[in-house]
């Protein structure tokens, strides 16, 4: 958590995108839709499980428009190319994807990123700063925001005052908070030598769960961060910045192998 231990981060150049044409082939359109690879799409094709406007279609090569109701198993498919953008949140903006109300969201950041319209998975409120994952992969973000999947979150929280050893293992063992009982997966001094500073590893998405669990037992939280979230760091991501993840991060997740 030590801000003096990051490497320093060198600006990649933007991940060229691919816009959806008119048409396309039909290989290309299941693997944009994140079903797999081409070459598994074409055995797909071969097999008789995919089907074009109601019709079984066979013939590799086959092309399609974008209009065209193509579906695996039942499920109508989306060939818009998935797009994962890490970013490492600044205090004061919004997490959300419209609000007039809001000066600053978390979309001005990330705009240049792609052409596809890309959403944030679960929420930072205004003041708490890190990471943020953006996607259009509507079955990821169901997923990864799930009670389920138990997404790791790890938090870097500052408070007002030294935090008593008996409070870490209070919220370590529990706590009971308006919407429920809530406890820390681990749960930690942050610095050996700053009580201050408190590292909090959750699972809960509840709203302002962290700084609830801490006002509860009579601190503010003055600055909070989010430092892991399930199996991505900010390493290489200065505040304000954001990145595309990998293709093996992106099965990772999906796989459910990133904790």
């Amino acid at each position: 958590m030590d801000a003096s231990r990051r490497k320093p981060f060198v600006k990649k150049e933007a991940k060229p995108v691919e816009v959806v044409s008119e048409t396309m082939r039909l290989n290309k359109y299941i693997a944009n839709a994140g079903v797999c690879s081409r070459r598994d799409a074409d055995k797909l094709i071969e097999k008789g499980e995919i089907t074009v406007n109601g019709k079984l279609v066979t013939q590799l090569g086959t092309s399609v428009g974008r209009k065209d109701d193509v579906r695996f198993q039942g499920r109508r498919l989306n060939p818009e190319e998935k797009v994962y953008v890490l970013l490492n949140k600044p205090k004061g903006y919004v997490t959300t994807v419209e609000d007039k109300h809001a000066k600053q969201t978390v979309m001005d950041l990330v705009e240049d990123a792609c052409e596809q319209r890309i959403y944030p998975v679960g929420r930072l409120d205004k003041q708490t700063t890190g990471l943020l994952l953006l996607t259009n992969d509507g079955e990821l973000t169901k997923m990864l925001t799930h009670p389920k999947y138990n997404a790791k979150k790890i938090y870097h929280v500052f408070t007002d005052k030294p935090v008593f050893a008996n409070h870490l293992e209070q919220l370590a063992s529990g706590i009971t908070l308006e919407d429920g009982p809530i406890h820390a997966d681990a749960i930690s001094y942050a610095e050996k030598d700053d009580k201050t500073q408190v590292g909090i590893e959750i699972h809960s998405g509840r709203n302002r769960i962290v700084r609830r669990m801490f006002e509860h037992l009579g601190y503010k939280v003055m600055k909070l961060d989010r430092v892991y979230f399930a199996g991505l760091t900010k390493k290489g991501v200065p505040r304000g910045k954001w990145r595309y993840l990998s293709d093996k991060e992106v099965t990772r997740l999906k796989a459910g192998m990133l904790k």
